[in-house]
């Protein structure tokens, strides 16, 4: 596994090492003890989550308050996203700031991102499948969303048709 810290290094992007052969491929999506090393921090995961989205549907930003803050670790199984990290940490030196990666299910990356992030994605191709195990269990009272295109954060999104959910449509600025 090749784990590379972006460019706000808590946020780090994980290659798995993939076995291809004439039957197709081999690869350890997750491995506990790897992750917690990778990342320098023991993390639990409690809940796994998993998308389906059309080409255009923009997912996020979602973040939750504390006491249910999440870390999340991200991955398409099929398909293609642009995934974004926001770094909502107050008083942190990249406060503001936003790294983003494609993420597809032919390159199998994933992206960790840690609490105090808001997180979002654009499916790029129809049938994403997108998976997302987190370290805490869903609060519909301490979720947020934040306007994905606040000027703010300058989110350089692929220019699709966006498709939004109500909930993202009515998001509040940050």
């Amino acid at each position: 596994m090749k784990v590379t810290s972006l460019k706000i290094p808590e946020v780090k992007l994980i290659e798995p090492d993939v076995f291809e052969d004439e039957r197709g491929f081999f690869y350890e999506s997750f491995n506990q003890h790897e992750f917690n090393n990778a990342i320098g921090q023991e993390i639990s995961f409690v809940q796994d989550n998993q998308s389906k989205s059309k080409k255009g549907v923009l997912r996020g930003l979602h973040y939750q308050k504390s006491p249910f803050s999440q870390g999340k670790l991200v991955r398409v199984i099929s398909g293609q996203v642009f995934d974004v990290a926001v770094d909502i940490r107050e008083g942190s030196e990249t406060y503001g700031n936003w790294v983003a990666e494609v993420l597809t299910g032919e390159n199998k990356k994933q992206l960790w991102i840690p609490e105090g992030f808001a997180h979002g994605f654009l499916s790029l191709e129809n049938d994403t499948v997108f998976s997302y195990k987190v370290s805490n269990y869903y609060s519909s009272y301490h979720e947020v969303s934040i306007n994905p295109f606040l000027k703010e954060f300058s989110i350089t999104w692929p220019q699709l048709d966006y498709l939004l959910s109500d909930k993202d449509l009515k998001a509040c600025d940050l």
